[in-house]
């Protein structure tokens, strides 16, 4: 009896040492029909449903299947969560998804932030319904749950009052039962007595894994590659078809093999796991007393700032003070001299009284110093000036540097503050920020990108990224058409640097177009190059023409070598940008109509007609505009480090100096499919240049057309570095 009771202490005592494993990372709770992400991470069923944020009618709640019928089932109808619950996960911090919006219920979302690791989790159009149950997991929590209980017994669910304490669990009944009651319900020799059964339990899991994407087949081998049990189906001809996989008695064997061998080494280094422990805490003492030591330290210095402060304020106080009264007393001596000049003043009724003596001699005596006192008045008068100047220009204190430096202020182990490169940041898709450090800085933990919308009150707060590691980032969900500032800052022991200077990037006016180039409709292999990737094509001067000099005839017109692009666009709003190479003679960019494509690549053009023969006396520029209604194009043209503006344009159709233009390194073009529009655009800094109607009538391409040496490329998206699951 007492060795019972001893185990089943060192039962609860392992139990409960366990517990932090079995926490879902995203409610803080014990593990509740956990699902396996293809990270290997386990976060409960009702969790991602909550992350993924489904409808009500929502596919996944109505998947059919082997486990459709059962509540346990991760395809079992379960409610919608609460937008309280979302707000508990979002304040809490386990959602940390910079897409996540509270008013993006309606939508369907498939990709969520794993909580645990960070990595990016697509769950593809199937959602939930690709994830396995952790059922290890779970039965790992029934027996927790069952030891942190153990008071209250799991009683047999087949007895008659009296009702007895359960002993076994058969997991095929579902049900618990006495020993009296297990050997009556599973008699020998029939086929209950092969059931399954456990030890006293609530937790009835299935006893087969079903594959979550073929829902009547066992799963009996394991991907290599993804890291995950599959069916046969899946590797005949499913998503695993070309993946290595091995059988799932061999991936156990290994697996149990690899996991038993490192808790043994764990278990034989339980004396170092100890010693090392003691040295964390040791740490962990002195970590906290140094850092108590700096706190008192930097209140010091702050005093003694303060002291100086106070001190150097009371002595430039004085200075003023002093100042203010000497001239004050000037400024009122002065008035009362001039005071005594009035008429009814003292010294004038003096001089009045006299000028009343008769007698010479006393009149002189007495008048001669008077007339020195009313000259000096007089002069006074005729040279008026105050005795002290009311400014204290003097006195104004400029302490603008030393604001810059307190702002500054840091300890001595922060690295100094980034600087972003404006040459390597760009703003296409997705926003790409650089930044790098002084050569002199000090190794930094991570760096955080800070970023907010301008012109824009509701969202005019600064945002800020995940930590990032390295020396650039990608930002997504900025809004289109719209100018942002950014700026960074590192983080070495929990102390950030200064920020960065700011530096402001605007968005694309709309979502940005993904294409190649077609090289099945009207490419011309002879004269254009294509790269291997069909993001850049280059036009090879002369090269035709040469090969072909004894059958070029004087006055003949070598026409452009058109190439569009792979897909096409017939509603909405579209953004494309692209370089084109500084030397190139002339292309022409923009868009096409594929309702004149085919005629126009596929009729032979007149290559010999006056209208482009040189000594016809035709001035082809003159008829640009009939020429454009002619052809699929609407274009604009590139060459010779200019860009030009076609004479058809009614805003440019005066002044020919309003046409050409510096030929920016970047060249964006926006289309508005429903509104008939399309804009041309220096994508680096997203001026308009010039736009104009179109007819989009049919389907629109971009379009370019290549004469002479040149080369177009395609700006590239911008993407993100993912991790590799491990």
């Amino acid at each position: 009896m007492l060795g019972t009771e001893r185990r089943k202490r060192t039962m609860e005592v392992q139990m409960k040492s366990i517990e932090r494993e079995l926490i879902c990372p995203v409610c803080k709770e014990l593990f509740s029909q956990p699902l396996v992400l293809p990270c290997q991470h386990s976060v409960c069923h009702r969790c991602v449903r909550e992350l993924l944020m489904p409808n009500h009618d929502d596919s996944l709640s109505t998947d059919a299947g082997s486990e459709s019928s059962n509540p346990g089932s991760p395809r079992a109808r379960v409610p919608s969560p609460s937008m309280e619950k979302l707000d508990r996960l979002l304040r809490s911090g386990s959602i940390s998804s910079p897409g996540w919006r509270r008013s993006s219920v309606t939508p369907r979302v498939t990709t969520f932030p794993c909580p645990g690791c960070q990595h990016d989790i697509d769950l593809g159009e199937r959602g939930i319904s690709m994830l396995f149950r952790n059922f290890t997991l779970e039965s790992i929590v029934e027996r927790y749950r069952q030891a942190a209980r153990a008071a209250v017994a799991i009683m047999c669910n087949v007895c008659k009052p009296p009702v007895q304490e359960a002993t076994k669990s058969c997991m095929d009944c579902k049900a618990s039962f006495c020993n009296e009651c297990f050997k009556m319900n599973h008699p020998w020799g029939t086929p209950k007595a092969q059931h399954e059964y456990v030890g006293p339990t609530t937790n009835f899991r299935p006893k087969v894994l079903m594959c979550p994407e073929h829902e009547m087949e066992k799963v009996n081998m394991y991907c290599e590659v993804c890291r995950r049990p599959v069916c046969h189906l899946c590797k005949l001809g499913g998503s695993h078809a070309n993946h290595r996989v091995t059988s799932m008695s061999s991936a156990y064997k290994i697996l149990k093999e690899k996991l038993s061998k490192s808790i043994h080494y764990l278990i034989s280094k339980e004396d170092q796991v100890r010693t090392q422990i003691s040295e964390l805490e040791v740490l962990i003492r002195h970590t906290e007393e140094n850092g108590q030591l700096a706190e008192r330290r930097t209140s010091e210095h702050f005093e003694r700032l303060l002291e100086a402060l106070q001190e150097r304020r009371t002595e430039m106080l004085r200075s003023i003070e002093q100042s203010r009264s000497l001239r004050v007393e000037r400024l009122r001596t002065q008035v009362e001299e001039y005071q005594g000049m009035l008429e009814n003043s003292g010294l004038v009724g003096y001089a009045q009284e006299v000028l009343k003596e008769t007698d010479q001699s006393c009149f002189v005596q007495t008048a001669k110093l008077l007339h020195v006192r009313i000259q000096k008045a007089t002069d006074s008068l005729k040279t008026f000036q105050t005795a002290a100047a009311p400014s204290f220009e003097e006195f104004v204190l400029d302490t603008s540097k030393e604001e810059l430096l307190l702002k500054e202020l840091s300890f001595s182990g922060v690295p100094e503050p980034p600087v972003i490169d404006l040459s390597r940041c760009r703003v296409y898709n997705e926003g790409l920020i650089h930044w790098h450090l002084s050569e002199d800085s000090l190794p930094t933990d991570h760096h955080i990108v800070e970023f907010r919308k301008l012109g824009s009150e509701e969202e005019s707060g600064w945002r800020a990224s995940e930590p990032v590691f390295g020396c650039s980032t990608v930002l997504s969900d900025l809004s289109a058409g719209s100018r942002y500032t950014f700026r960074v800052k590192s983080c070495r022991n929990g102390v950030y640097s200064p920020s960065s200077p700011e530096v402001t990037l605007h968005t694309p006016p709309a979502p940005v177009f993904g294409f190649l180039f077609n090289e099945k409709c009207g490419f011309s292999a002879e004269r254009l190059q294509l790269s291997k990737r069909r993001d850049s094509v280059e036009s090879v001067a002369g090269m035709s023409l040469l090969l072909a000099a004894e059958r070029v005839q004087t006055g003949s017109y070598i026409c452009l070598d058109y190439i569009i692009g792979d897909t096409g666009i017939s509603h909405g709003r579209h953004y494309w940008a692209f370089r084109v190479q500084p030397d190139s003679y002339m292309i022409k960019v923009g868009v096409a109509s594929d309702s004149k494509l085919t005629e126009w690549f596929h009729n032979p053009r007149d290559t010999s007609s006056p209208r482009y023969d040189h000594d016809s006396g035709h001035d082809s520029g003159s008829e640009d505009t009939c020429f454009e209604v002619s052809q699929p194009f609407t274009l604009v043209t590139v060459g010779m480090g200019r860009l030009f503006i076609p004479k058809a344009s009614a805003s440019a159709a005066g002044d020919h100096g309003s046409r050409v233009l510096p030929m920016p390194q970047r060249i964006g073009v926006c289309l508005d499919y429903d509104a008939g529009r399309v804009f041309f655009y220096d994508a680096d800094t997203m001026r308009c240049l010039y736009e104009r109607p179109v007819d989009c009538s049919g389907t629109m391409y971009p379009a370019f057309g290549l004469l002479g040496g040149g080369a177009v490329h395609l700006e590239e998206f911008i993407t993100a570095k993912r991790l590799s699951y491990m």
